[in-house]
């Protein structure tokens, strides 16, 4: 009989927002009443159309395969040039990257799960508390923590407490780590990190000769001109640092599915014998391997949204969003509740009324206001006692919600 990977047996309940929504199912199950007046700001996922600019490629390219003469087959596996050339002009001119250090995927979720591939076992992991639960799921499974506790704090994690006190921004750690997993603008919490903060976490990285993994899936929503964008933006990160990613948010691609992973040749790890690897070989080996390659449609449509045409598009989506993030914000604000993010990315971070958990707070929501948000719990021990909102929604749901906000919760 075939042997299964027994990790995945450590995984606690199932992952977080198939959870959820297992819970609204049974919510309309039980009340087919209320069933058409439930809006959805728990899963991020977006809600707006696809940018014009994008589809309209998309249809060119897919009329470029109707035809012999300019049909295609397999690509590179590490992406088109013509999209890794553009990635790099629009987002790393400035920042030494190379469009050779640039590695289309299908998306930055799989991207930070994949990686693990090629690092090896026994290294000492720190993650953020709250985190996404990727970072913390895809450890388990490849065999990189022992047993979890009732918190879902697994054995072998060094966790880093996101709080107010810090503004969501973890403290260095005491002891040196190997790995570190850090998302700015974060989500959760919405939270963005400073030029100083990361500064300090890439002299921490450098000094311990530690990898950092830094996903930037939210880059496109900071508002504020200080907060940096880029992880390559700090000193040194070029020798230590991993970037993820994202065309889902921005573009409305969370269906479409592209991303992108940058490792630049600058960055190594070692052998057990202490000889030093390029991280960026060994992740185009496993490319190459495993992947082949986002679809050709996809990626013209992602080269699109560089366009003139397509920027604009992209600006009135992250307009559009982040406006709703003001107005969350405020409704929770009016209500007396702590609020916190949604100023440079697009989640809205808030603390739950005392005596109320943050499951509890997913059922008062869906009860009593009809709104599905994401309980802090499930992104980790430290997200207890907050919940999340996603902005990621139409203007009229997103009134409606602060409406309802107001009339219920105040």
């Amino acid at each position: 009989m075939a042997r299964i990977n027994e990790n995945f047996l450590k995984l606690k309940a199932g992952y977080l927002f198939p959870e959820i929504a297992r819970r609204v199912k049974a919510f309309v199950e039980a009340n087919p009443d209320k069933a058409g007046q439930l809006i959805r700001c728990g899963i991020g996922d977006v809600t707006e159309p696809l940018p014009e600019a994008a589809r309209n490629a998309m249809k060119a390219a897919v009329d470029e395969l109707g035809s012999r003469d300019s049909f295609r087959g397999y690509g590179p596996e590490q992406g088109y040039d013509f999209l890794r050339d553009s990635i790099v002009a629009n987002n790393y001119a400035h920042l030494g990257i190379e469009a050779d250090e640039i590695f289309v995927s299908d998306g930055s979720k799989c991207d930070s799960g994949n990686i693990l591939d090629i690092l090896g076992s026994g290294n000492k992991i720190a993650i953020t508390d709250p985190v996404y639960p990727v970072y913390v799921d895809t450890n388990v499974m490849i065999g990189n923590t022992g047993e979890g506790d009732e918190d879902g704090r697994y054995e072998g994690l060094v966790y880093l407490p996101c709080n107010a006190d810090n503004d969501f921004v973890p403290a260095i750690p005491d002891e040196p780590v190997d790995l570190i997993y850090l998302c700015y603008p974060n989500n959760p919490t919405g939270a963005a990190a400073t030029r100083e903060q990361l500064a300090a976490w890439v002299a921490y990285a450098k000094k311990h000769e530690a990898l950092i993994l830094f996903d930037a899936a939210y880059e496109a929503f900071i508002q504020d001109p200080e907060v940096p964008r880029s992880i390559y933006e700090i000193e040194g990160a070029h020798e230590c640092a991993l970037e993820f990613r994202s065309f889902s948010k921005n573009g409305g691609f969370t269906g479409v599915r592209c991303g992108w992973v940058v490792a630049p040749k600058t960055v190594f790890g070692t052998t057990e014998s202490g000889e030093k690897i390029a991280i960026r070989d060994l992740w185009s080996r496993r490319t190459s391997t495993k992947f082949n390659g986002a679809s050709y449609p996809v990626q013209r449509g992602a080269e699109a949204l560089y366009s003139e045409e397509g920027k604009g598009q992209v600006k009135e989506l992250i307009t559009h969003y982040m406006e709703n993030a003001r107005l969350l914000r405020e409704a929770c604000e009016k209500v007396g509740l702590a609020v916190y993010g949604g100023e440079n990315a697009p989640y809205v971070w808030v603390a739950c009324p005392e005596g109320t958990d943050s499951w509890g707070m997913f059922d008062r929501m869906i009860n009593e206001v009809q709104v599905v948000i994401t309980p802090g719990s499930g992104f980790g021990a430290a997200g207890e006692g907050y919940f999340r909102i996603s902005a990621f929604n139409s203007r009229e749901n997103a009134l409606e919600v602060c409406k309802r906000i107001q009339a219920n919760l105040g």
